[in-house]
């Protein structure tokens, strides 16, 4: 039963969605988990998706599709890309569920970027990956 599954608060783990300047000086936009815990963390599975009021119960809005990753692994202090973002949703709620096992414990945890929430004015660095983009802890 659920109930009898410790759940366990999400430590060490965050979610990016990092800007990326291409040859053409275009930003290419992606979601990134970085494990930042001591130990490597497995069976990791990412549910995406993007919506606007429909969500509240109201018949009117925006919904993206559903999308599921999974990754057998992501070592301790990495980063994972787990997919392109385009910036036509950034005027939409963005979820990402992570559901993950660190040794033998189960975690779970969804990471909420409001609307309008990925914008230059909260674009940061992410140490040490060298990497710029709207960090979520």
């Amino acid at each position: 039963m659920k109930k009898d599954i410790p759940f366990h608060p999400v430590q060490g783990i965050q979610v990016a969605i990092v800007r990326n300047i291409n040859e053409a000086n275009v930003a290419e936009w992606s979601v990134v988990v970085i494990n930042r815990n001591p130990l490597p963390i497995n069976t990791v599975m990412v549910t995406s998706k993007g919506y606007s009021n429909t969500e509240s119960g109201l018949s009117t809005g925006q919904k993206t599709s559903t999308l599921r990753h999974f990754f057998p692994e992501i070592q301790l202090e990495q980063k994972q890309v787990v997919e392109t973002i385009m910036p036509d949703v950034f005027h939409l709620t963005n979820e990402f569920w992570i559901s993950y096992f660190l040794e033998n414990q189960i975690y779970d945890k969804k990471f909420i970027f409001v609307p309008d929430s990925i914008v230059e004015d909260n674009i940061v660095e992410i140490t040490p990956f060298g990497i710029e983009g709207v960090l979520h802890e």
